[in-house]
């Protein structure tokens, strides 16, 4: 528990200094986890969530341009140790692009565990409209990010859950913008006791 709640504590001291710094920070663009559950099954152990919030008028205007924005969500499973700090024991990843194309004037988002680039798995989906592509980019669903012989049924394990904008994958221009700009800031974090659902 020492070692996340040292990492709890210390991203809570910052958030704060920024704060202070920048009142209106927390305000600008407000993101919230409202739904998170998690599920142990044969595939493995798979997590649903779902994330609200509002694109920023600048985030918008670059997607009008053609401009991709790419999302990460990062799922982290820890097993209380009292004796030693709390073992991570599961990690994963989902990148997501999203990009308006002009000419055709439709939605595509892809998918994928690793950074999007020129290799790897992606997955990809075309959207008429952009509430229609944020709202896949929103909705979690059963998304693996541990086999379930990585969770010891009988151990307590508590669930680290975090989203946001990642603005290091925008173009050059708009990451030297962008960094440290409040306007360019979506995050939503939760951390929770794993306690399994059942299969859906």
């Amino acid at each position: 528990m020492i070692e996340r709640t040292g990492w709890s504590c210390l991203f809570a001291c910052l958030l704060f200094l920024f704060g202070a710094v920048t009142p209106a920070w927390s305000q600008v663009n407000p993101a919230e986890v409202t739904q998170l559950y998690v599920e142990r099954t044969d595939e493995g152990i798979l997590l649903s969530a779902t994330v609200h919030f509002d694109l920023p008028e600048v985030v918008q205007d670059a997607l009008a341009k053609g401009i991709p924005m790419y999302f990460v969500a990062e799922a982290a499973i820890y097993r209380d140790r009292w004796y030693w700090y709390d073992k991570r024991v599961a990690f994963a990843t989902r990148h997501m692009r999203l990009a308006y194309q002009p000419l055709t004037r439709r939605w595509r988002l892809q998918v994928s565990p690793t950074p999007i680039g020129n290799s790897g798995i992606v997955l990809g989906q075309m959207f008429d409209t952009q509430e229609e592509a944020l709202a896949a980019v929103q909705r979690i669903s059963r998304w693996r990010i541990a086999d379930s012989s990585e969770v010891d049924p009988d151990a307590t394990h508590n669930i680290d859950f975090r989203f946001r904008l990642d603005v290091s994958q925008l173009p050059r221009p708009f990451q030297i913008g962008a960094v440290g700009e409040a306007e360019w800031i979506i995050l939503a974090v939760r951390n929770q006791r794993l306690v399994f659902d059942h299969p859906r």
